[in-house]
């Protein structure tokens, strides 16, 4: 088993929600478990020592990608009053119905409770996007027509 596939079996481990995998074969056994916040693998190979930590090495920095999206901690003082709106699901980000339509809404504009404020379209659905409180629009966080993973952050709304 060479680095990509132990790789690959870690990214596809973290998708699919396991805690725990254990791969056992003749000459290698790999452990793979998954918390919310992190992937440990432990690798066992029957062979020398320097050859395991070089297997072992490239590993760990493949697991860090697979971290749930996080809004970034360097947020000033004044964005921590505003409330994120993220993606409920994977897909593609859309701020108007159509393309000769204008945008759902814009920086500035004031929303309520049901208000569509963009669309995400995932296997060939176009899924509207309801704001779930009212305020103001203070941010557009992700471009038109650009691709987003579930629970990325979307809007900043400021909610007073």
């Amino acid at each position: 088993m060479d680095i990509k596939e132990i790789q690959n079996l870690i990214k596809f481990v973290a998708k699919s929600g396991a805690s725990e995998v254990k791969l056992e074969m003749e000459d290698i056994k790999i452990t793979i478990k998954t918390g919310s916040e992190k992937t440990e693998t432990t690798i066992v190979q029957a062979a020398p020592m320097a050859t395991m930590q070089q297997m072992a090495a490239p590993v760990a920095p493949a697991a860090a990608p697979e971290a749930a999206p996080v809004v970034p901690a360097a947020a000033s003082n004044d964005e921590d009053k505003y409330i994120t709106v993220k993606s409920p699901i994977i897909g593609t980000f859309y701020r108007k119905p159509s393309p000769d339509k204008a945008n759902f809404v814009e920086v500035g504009s004031e929303i309520n409770i049901g208000d569509t404020v963009c669309v995400i379209e995932a296997m060939k659905l176009f899924n509207e996007i309801e704001s779930e409180i009212s305020g103001k629009i203070v941010k557009v966080l992700v471009d038109d027509s650009s691709p987003v993973e579930f629970d990325q952050p979307l809007f900043l709304i400021d909610p007073s």
